[in-house]
């Protein structure tokens, strides 16, 4: 692993969405004879330094994969003191949030969480809706067949009302009925990381990564650091993207 000073990162090849699977908390708590939680505790204090890291780094759009539609079947008690991250992550990080000029975004099937972390999340966006920097983009019970299926309802539902016709459904029209269309031109991450030495996608995207550059490092989330971060970029930016296509 190359450290700080040898990965010179060039500002011009900045990926402008990074996406991150924050995976390994369990098992970095378990080296250390922890309970699972103070991995999920060490790993949102990460979310607060990687956050700042790519908001200095020019990225424009952070989203962090942080409940899955599958993580309720996880013990009652490790989804509980999940469920109360967020409460605990905006209650504390809103001010520093505010000082970097990061806009909070949430997405995923937000109605199905506990009513405190619903409100949580939504003082969240409210409070940071004028800033003009980095998007944090929260991924918070969310699956992504699940979003496919609710975008195709929605579309189903509109050609059922007249609205559509079957012609009318392009790339473009089906994105727009996506959880990521609040993202606009950066819908689409440029670059995936995932941590702890998983490489799969988990549900993830599924639509939105078709051209994404895919980072998997060994590194479980609460160590992924700022050199860990800039490594990652650092591959990306050796990678040749031709989108299916041909560089002459």
């Amino acid at each position: 692993m190359s450290n700080e000073q040898t990965v010179q990162l060039a500002p011009d090849k900045m990926p402008n969405h990074i996406a991150i699977i924050m995976d390994g908390n369990g098992r970095w708590a378990k080296r250390r004879l922890l309970p699972r939680v103070a991995g999920h505790k060490a790993g949102m204090e990460n979310v607060k330094t990687i956050t700042k890291a790519a908001s200095h780094l020019g990225v424009k759009v952070l989203t962090l994969y942080a409940f899955s539609t599958e993580n309720w079947k996880r013990p009652a008690d490790e989804v509980n003191y999940l469920m109360d991250l967020p409460v605990k992550f905006f209650n504390k990080f809103i001010p520093e949030l505010m000082a970097n000029n990061v806009k909070v975004n949430i997405m995923g099937y937000l109605t199905q969480l506990p009513a405190k972390t619903q409100q949580v999340c939504h003082d969240a966006v409210e409070q940071t809706k004028n800033n003009t920097g980095m998007i944090l983009n929260f991924a918070l019970n969310y699956g992504s067949r699940a979003e496919i299926i609710t975008a195709t309802q929605k579309l189903v539902e509109q050609a059922a009302a007249g609205e559509l016709l079957p012609e009318d459904i392009t790339e473009d029209v089906f994105a727009q009925q996506l959880m990521t269309s609040a993202l606009g031109e950066y819908a689409d991450p440029d670059l995936l990381i995932r941590t702890s030495g998983e490489e799969r996608l988990s549900n993830f995207l599924l639509w939105q990564l078709a051209y994404s550059e895919l980072v998997f490092t060994d590194c479980f989330w609460p160590d992924f650091d700022v050199n860990e971060l800039r490594q990652a970029i650092w591959q990306y930016q050796q990678r040749d993207r031709r989108f299916g296509g041909l560089h002459k």
